[in-house]
């Protein structure tokens, strides 16, 4: 039940809001005077507030002042006389939520509060998930414990407060964007956007708009105004990953706005400021870039205020095993299953193997380990084939999904789209069937990849077996798995 305090020195109008609202389902709580709606403050859980403009004593800009510094989320309705207009809109330049006007209708009070506790609730949850999240990218939370890794994180510990431009380089997969959100978790500007954008995933002319935004009509198919990444990143932290990608003409203008946090849209002549603090990522080494003319040098001194570099998999073996842990709880707490473990072969394989992927190859190895284990443990034969043999040929494609895509419900004279006759199910489908009685269950993830499908294509025919009773589906989202009914 959401709770409303109504502040008013008129205890009729106390009377009758309290009476209307607690006909909408809200716990009300009334106080006459701004003096005695302080005191409700201290002593109650509140969602909204609700103050009369002209009170004596303190009237409801003071009262409002005294609100905003002991609650700041929480959102305060003005309610004033028609000629105190002037008074309600400089209120809602101080903070007000909104205003309404004596006398008022019930259905426009009505209406307000319901916005005004609407908005209070995603504060509170925008708040909630930035604790989770700086709980997440917490230092201690990022898994390492080898010399080298001690190190960064003391580097962007001490980093991470200040509004120094961070330049993270490392090969791909070593985690750079992990270290990038840490670095705003944990700095002051961590209830404010973490905006990301890959320099490298589009062509120049989009990747200009999609930095800087673009006006109406600035080109073709520009049918409005939008707002560029650096607008969106406004106060908060700007990750720019393989910056090494972008061309030497936007390279220009970036150097400007690291310079003077300053740009126009592309197709605009108005200048916007903006407060951005810039975290640039790359997989190339950007001095020697620069030394052979492929980036332009004064940028990389501009980016490069704080350097952070990331070793490879192969340099941090001493990690290895932590990192496989989590990846073992991580997964199997998605998958809906007990804990797992790893046995002493499978754990040498992965230390034998050099991961040119680096972490990221090492969570898709054991995502996949997990779908593929009969048992409590992951087994060697569970581990992709560079992994478990990395001196053996290479298998023919499609020879890794042998004991899904050769099941023996296997029709020749048929492809695997098309439907058994009889049965009602594709030929992938009855296959799916044989590897969940075989496995266990399957993953809509593992089925588009076997049956090399869309995931929407494979969502569609795995509910199909569950609609027709085949299956059963558990859990939600990642964790959902398919079982035999």
């Amino acid at each position: 039940m959401n709770t409303v305090l109504i502040v008013d020195d008129e205890k009729n109008y106390l009377l009758v809001l309290e009476a209307l609202l607690s006909e909408e389902g809200y716990q009300v709580i009334t106080a006459e005077g701004g003096r005695r709606g302080l005191e409700c403050i201290e002593d109650n859980d509140l969602d909204v507030v609700i103050t009369d403009m002209k009170m004596p004593g303190m009237d409801g800009m003071e009262f409002m002042e005294h609100v905003k510094l002991r609650l700041p989320d929480i959102p305060v309705i003005m309610m004033t006389a028609f000629g105190s207009v002037e008074k309600a809109v400089e209120a809602m330049r101080k903070g007000a939520f909104d205003y309404i006007l004596k006398p008022f209708k019930n259905e426009e009070l009505k209406l307000t509060i319901a916005k005004a506790v609407d908005h209070h609730n995603l504060v509170r949850q925008n708040r909630l998930m930035a604790r989770e999240l700086q709980g997440k990218y917490h230092f201690g939370n990022i898994v390492g414990k080898s010399a080298r890794m001690q190190r960064i994180f003391e580097l962007i510990e001490k980093v991470a407060p200040t509004r120094a431009t961070v330049l993270i380089t490392g090969d791909s997969g070593t985690g750079k964007e992990l270290i990038a959100r840490a670095i705003h978790y944990n700095s002051p500007r961590r209830e404010l956007p973490f905006i990301s954008v890959n320099c490298g995933a589009l062509p120049e002319t989009l990747l200009e708009s999609e930095l800087f935004g673009h006006e109406k009509g600035a080109f073709s198919g520009a049918v409005s105004q939008r707002k560029g990444r650096f607008e969106l990143a406004h106060q908060g932290t700007l990750f720019l990953d393989e910056i090494s990608e972008m061309s030497p003409p936007l390279q220009v203008k970036l150097l400007r706005i690291l310079q003077e946090m300053e740009f126009e849209r592309v197709g605009g002549s108005h200048t916007l400021k903006v407060d951005v603090r810039v975290v640039a990522a790359s997989n190339r080494n950007l001095k020697d870039e620069a030394a052979h003319g492929r980036f332009r040098s004064d940028l990389y001194y501009r980016l490069n205020v704080v350097h952070v570099h990331l070793p490879s998999l192969r340099e941090r073996k001493d990690d290895l095993p932590l990192l496989v842990n989590h990846f073992l709880a991580k997964y199997a707490e998605e998958a809906m299953r007990d804990s797992i473990g790893i046995t002493s072969e499978a754990m040498e394989r992965i230390l034998d193997y050099h991961w040119p992927g680096n972490v990221r190859e090492l969570e898709n190895a054991i995502e996949r380990a997990i779908i593929l284990s009969n048992g409590q443990e992951i087994e060697a034969k569970d581990l992709p084939y560079e992994v478990r043999d990395p001196g053996a040929t290479p298998p023919p494609p499609g020879e890794e999904r042998k004991s899904f895509a050769e099941a023996e419900t296997y029709i020749p004279e048929l492809s695997a789209a098309d439907r058994v006759p009889d049965s009602g199910m594709k030929v992938r489908q009855m296959r799916a069937m044989e590897f969940i009685k075989t496995n266990g269950f399957i993953t809509n993830k593992y089925y588009s990849r076997l049956a090399e499908i869309s995931e929407r294509q494979a969502l569609r025919e795995l509910s199909e077996l569950v609609e027709t009773g085949r299956l059963l589906r558990i859990g939600k989202g990642r964790a959902c798995r398919y079982v035999m009914s």
